[in-house]
Parts: C-alpha cells; sequence; structure tokens
C-alpha cells in the first residue's frame, strides 16, 4: 500500500523570551520594568511570560494585555501572540477573522512565523477565503526564512499540488529542509514525508532534489 503525506501543522506560538539564552538573563522584574515604560519588545516578551508561565503565574489575560500593548505599538512579535490568542480564543473570545488580522500585520513586518501561520489560515480558510495560492505563498516567504513549519507545509503543497503545480522535487528538497531544522514530533513529521516523497523520485530526481536541498542550506546558514 501506498503511503500518503501527513497533515498541515497547525497555527504556533513564537516562544522566544527576551533575555533567554544570554550570558545574564534578564529578570522578570526588569523585564517589567521596562515594559511599564512603553518598551514594546519588553511588552511582547512580558506577555510571552505570561502565556508560558515562565517567571509568573500563568495567566493568559494578562498575557493578552501585554500582546496588545506591543502590538499597538507595530511590534510583529506582539502583533503574531495576539494572533495566536485570538486563533485559539485564550485570553480572548476565540476569532479567526481577528487572528488572521494580527498574522497579516506582523507577516507584513517579515515575522516568520507570522507568515506561516498566515499561510495555515488561507490553507484552511480561517478568517479568510481559503486560497491555496495564497497559502504558499505565505509559506514560501516562511520557509524562505528558515522557518521549519513553512518549510514543511510548503513541501505538502508541493507533494499534494495544492496551489502550485505537483512538484516532487521540490517537495523533497523543502521537506528535507524542514527535517534539518526541526526536532522532536515536529522533526518526525518532517522525515515521515520527506521519506514517502523520496519514494516517488526516479534516482536522477533524487540526486536533483538532495542537490537542491543543500545549495538552499549553503546559501542560508543558520
Amino acid at each position: 500500500m501506498t503511503r500518503q503525506w501527513t497533515t498541515c501543522f497547525a497555527a504556533v506560538l513564537l516562544v522566544a523570551i527576551a533575555g533567554v539564552g544570554t550570558a545574564q538573563p534578564e529578570s522578570i522584574e526588569e523585564l517589567r520594568a521596562r515594559a511599564e515604560q512603553g518598551d514594546a519588545d519588553a511588552q511582547s516578551s512580558l506577555g510571552l511570560a505570561y502565556a508560558t508561565g515562565r517567571g509568573v503565574s500563568q495567566d493568559a489575560a494578562e498575557a493578552v494585555r501585554w500582546f496588545r500593548l506591543a502590538a499597538d505599538q507595530g511590534n510583529p512579535s506582539g502583533q503574531q501572540n495576539l494572533g495566536f490568542a485570538y486563533a485559539i480564543g485564550r485570553g480572548v473570545p476565540q476569532d479567526d477573522a481577528e487572528a488572521a488580522r494580527w498574522y497579516r500585520l506582523a507577516a507584513n513586518q517579515g515575522e516568520a512565523l507570522a507568515q506561516y501561520n498566515l499561510g495555515f489560515a488561507y490553507a484552511t480558510g480561517r478568517g479568510v477565503p481559503q486560497d491555496d495560492a495564497e497559502a504558499v505563498r505565505w509559506y514560501r516567504l516562511a520557509g524562505d526564512q528558515g522557518n521549519p513549519s513553512g518549510q514543511l507545509n510548503l513541501g505538502l503543497m508541493y507533494a499534494t499540488g495544492r496551489g502550485v503545480p505537483q512538484d516532487y522535487v521540490q517537495a523533497y528538497m523543502w521537506l528535507s529542509l524542514s527535517a534539518s531544522r526541526s526536532s522532536g514530533e515536529a522533526r518526525d513529521r518532517a522525515v515521515n514525508n520527506r521519506d514517502i516523497t523520496y519514494e516517488r523520485l526516479t534516482p536522477d530526481q533524487r540526486a536533483e532534489a538532495q542537490r537542491l536541498a543543500r545549495e538552499w542550506d549553503e546559501a542560508h546558514p543558520r
């Protein structure tokens, strides 16, 4: 029996928090002080702290409050995460159209995760008219920035011929790139889809797809 590709990923929250991974991580008190002074990056990061319960008690409504303060200043991560809150109804009433509106504001500023989430909205018709070609466009913008979810779903669009002509070589390239940038269950899904695609390639196509993935990787250092 021929194996089939698994489904696309859903919307994703931006989970980076300011100060994490630095030599001297910023304390919640320092982050709050900057946020209260109107620093949009700090407001967005404080919202993430409340959304994830890192350093504070988890509080979805408080997360949304800080996301909105950042988003209203044009901060793309605040806009992306406010959109995500609306998408899943966490801290605000669930509203796909409002989610897509905030994703678009962030995506137009080049926020890769918002580009991916807006692509997913178009692929599924959540908050926007269903449009595979638009989904591909936003997935590609995210994937070109190295976003593994965007690469995965772009690969699946090529594999199934949604929004683009079916092209197993392109599908393999994007799925391979996604697998190399993912971890855990996300990597397992990318690897599974990549391997399913590999089975459909001729030897010459396999060589071409691997070459394209390698050249893309070399041109986009991490």
